[in-house]
């Protein structure tokens, strides 16, 4: 069974891939963007975040730019900026 491509973006994703406009950034940060931009109306746990990051990097709107221990930091690609 394959995987189906990104057809449309939840809310959340949305913010998510708008948390990269301005620079790379790791998933606490991405956290914080999202909750700060919504006035706390989304938060992300962990398991959300993580699994829609790893679909961006899937369809190849972000990329892993960099990994210190645990702290991956992703950057936004062509792709992901035209979407």
């Amino acid at each position: 069974m394959s995987k189906r491509p990104l057809e449309a973006l939840t809310e959340t994703m949305f913010y998510v891939l708008m948390s990269f406009r301005k620079r790379d950034l790791c998933g606490a940060e991405i956290a914080d963007f999202v909750e700060r931009k919504t006035c706390g109306r989304v938060r992300l746990g962990p398991g959300t975040l993580y699994t829609i990051l790893a679909k961006f990097e899937e369809e190849q709107l972000i990329r892993e730019v960099n990994v210190l221990g645990r702290k991956r930091t992703y950057r936004l690609t062509d792709k992901g900026r035209a979407l």
